[in-house]
């Protein structure tokens, strides 16, 4: 239970003051047990980040296989829409989405390769993941096959990570601006001959 304890209390200060903003004595005394106890379970404040990492890595991933199964019989335009809304409520609300990405854009300079792999492996997963959906919404009709599955979908991820930037810099009714407008010309570009 300690264990437990000590990476969500890890992940909040992490998530809230990045790496170098967080101590492992604040950590400690946040879950109510001194400093020393806590390398009982880590080495020290990078494996207990780069585990904190993994977590959420795999947190993510399960996430978007959840949307995936329980969204797949939607509309390729709903199904599309909606996992970009859904990333943006689950960024106001979800520690994990904020730590995700928060490290995704400023891992600390010393674990950059560590993190960096967990980051191309989300996307590169999360694109292994929607091309099948977006050929199937091809082959039935549902958008112009003339661009290619592999195509839309890393312009989709585009239009993703233009939201991820509006969610980290811009605050709420920026990312609303930013997600309008590039799905409008997302979709017409899709749906379009």
């Amino acid at each position: 239970m300690t264990l437990n304890r000590i990476k969500e209390v890890a992940l909040n200060r992490f998530t809230e003051n990045g790496y170098d903003g967080t101590s492992m004595a604040q950590i400690a005394e946040d879950v109510g047990i001194k400093k020393q106890s806590i390398y009982t379970h880590f080495k020290g404040k990078d494996e207990l980040f780069l585990q904190v990492c993994s977590d959420v890595f795999a947190n993510e991933l399960r996430f978007i296989s959840n949307f995936i199964e329980s969204n797949n019989t939607r509309s390729i335009e709903d199904f599309l829409f909606d996992f970009l809304l859904h990333y943006k409520k689950r960024y106001e609300k979800n520690e994990y989405t904020k730590f995700w990405l928060r490290i995704s854009f400023f891992p600390p300079s010393h674990l950059y390769k560590q993190v960096i792999t967990y980051v191309y492996e989300y996307w590169d997963k999360l694109d292994e993941l929607l091309v099948p959906i977006i050929e199937k919404a091809m082959m039935e009709g549902e958008i112009s096959s003339s661009i290619g599955a592999r195509r839309a979908t890393a312009a989709f991820l585009g239009v993703l990570d233009g939201i991820y930037v509006e969610m980290l810099y811009g605050g709420p009714e920026r990312v609303i601006k930013r997600l309008d407008a590039s799905w409008y010309l997302y979709w017409r570009g899709l749906s379009k001959d």
